[in-house]
């Protein structure tokens, strides 16, 4: 079989093939999803290029689309989220693999181009580059439609939206319930003080983590964080979000004032430069940084590269900056996406309910196209409900079931007197 690719190392894709099935034993509904794809063949004829974190989960996913009947490309959409092992385990499976970690600027986007000479119908996107490209370099490249991953992406595209350039129908698959009230709030939020973890090794008991944002996904770090024992401190700019903050037992600052306490800061906000040179003034000697934002742009590094005498790598994956006055801080994986660039990312058991939603929008797609604008839509409800319904089933739980005579009750107006 010959396939086109560019990977690190073909050699290590024994490795690969064995990650991928541990991660898809914890998979238990995209693996429910896969057996009836390969049955009924949902996606027979369609191309799918995908521009994704290459790790195990996502090779589970591309599996499970190719068994569905797709012809399925794939390519990085993180320079440090590729696991070469697992791009080697899809090369060796038939699938055109585009992804070597630490991938520069230029090959990220040669990567995406060689994705799109595949000519896909369905483009699944995580950050919306791919959907950029399309629209920005090749804008007569026809596309039936895309799914996007992230919440950083979704925002783009809604952009994309408002502003009447959007020119085929994506489904928001970061919005669903299934998606981002478990992949955020528990994969980010595990994920990302794993990252910090392996490459700082810190005990975060008695430490003051600072969280930048109180989305879905500065959420879960925040609670997790706390679990561990860190005093928590939250900077938000929404008042809604950062009553919540308080109501959960979060301090909730200024990043100014923040900068003076706290030991850890993680960004998840989604713009840009949250932290910034003010802030790094007043941030202790051995405080580190950590974005969980898709792009490397929440903490500001160009300012802090001018501001330092001296830098090193002092661990793998984490960069010591020295200021004037001997101060040190330390950034992890670069300022890029902490999960991925200095871990496994998200455990497969939250992936799980992700991979599945973005299987079954394909799958929507697909039947619903002709109905479709070119506009962001949401994965529709009773699809969404689904993947809840089996992955309850998978964690050995039961749903309850109203009675005849509480859907009388909830039914009625009349009732409750």
């Amino acid at each position: 079989m010959t396939v086109d690719f560019d990977i690190a190392d073909r050699d290590i894709a024994d490795l690969g093939h064995r990650r991928i099935e541990w991660a898809g034993r914890r998979m238990p509904v995209l693996a429910a999803i896969r057996e009836r794809f390969e049955k009924e063949q949902p996606l027979a004829g369609i191309r799918v290029g995908a521009c994704m974190h290459v790790t195990s989960e996502t090779g589970n996913l591309m599996l499970t689309l190719r068994a569905g009947g797709a012809e399925v490309a794939l390519c990085a959409s993180n320079p440090l989220s590729t696991q070469d092992d697992v791009a080697a385990a899809l090369v060796d499976e038939g699938i055109p693999v585009f992804a070597v970690r630490g991938e520069d600027a230029a090959t990220f986007y040669r990567h995406i181009h060689a994705v799109l000479d595949t000519r896909p119908d369905i483009v699944f996107d995580d950050g919306a580059d791919t959907t950029t490209v399309l629209h920005k370099e090749r804008a007569n490249q026809p596309i039936m439609g895309g799914l996007e991953e992230t919440t950083t992406g979704v925002l783009r595209l809604r952009a994309m939206a408002a502003d009447g350039v959007l020119r085929y129908p994506v489904i928001a698959v970061n919005d669903s319930d299934t998606k981002h009230l478990f992949d955020n709030r528990h994969g980010t939020g595990q994920s990302s003080l794993d990252g910090i973890l392996r490459a700082a090794n810190i005990l975060f008991a008695g430490r003051t983590v600072v969280v930048a944002g109180y989305g879905d996904c500065g959420w879960g770090i925040a609670q997790r964080a706390a679990g561990l024992g860190a005093h928590t401190v939250v900077v938000e700019i929404d008042p809604i979000r950062a009553v919540a903050a308080a109501m959960n037992g979060h301090r909730v600052l200024t990043a100014a004032d923040a900068a003076k306490v706290g030991d850890v800061f993680i960004t998840a906000t989604g713009n840009i430069h949250v932290f910034r040179a003010e802030h790094f003034h007043d941030m202790k000697d051995g405080a580190i940084l950590a974005n969980a934002g898709h792009f490397d742009v929440e903490i500001d590094l160009a300012a802090l590269s001018g501001m330092a005498v001296a830098t090193r790598e002092i661990r793998n994956n984490l960069q010591e900056y020295t200021l004037p006055d001997g101060r040190r801080l330390l950034v992890v994986a670069e300022g890029r996406l902490v999960n991925l660039g200095a871990a496994e990312g998200h455990p497969a058991d939250v992936m799980d309910m992700s991979f599945a939603d973005q299987a079954l929008a394909a799958e929507w797609l697909v039947q619903n196209q002709q109905q479709l604008e070119s506009q962001v839509y949401v994965l529709p409800t009773e699809l969404d409900r689904e993947v809840a319904r089996l992955k309850l089933v998978a964690m050995g739980g039961g749903l309850e079931e109203l009675t005849a005579e509480q859907r009388r009750y909830l039914a009625s107006w009349q009732e409750g007197t």
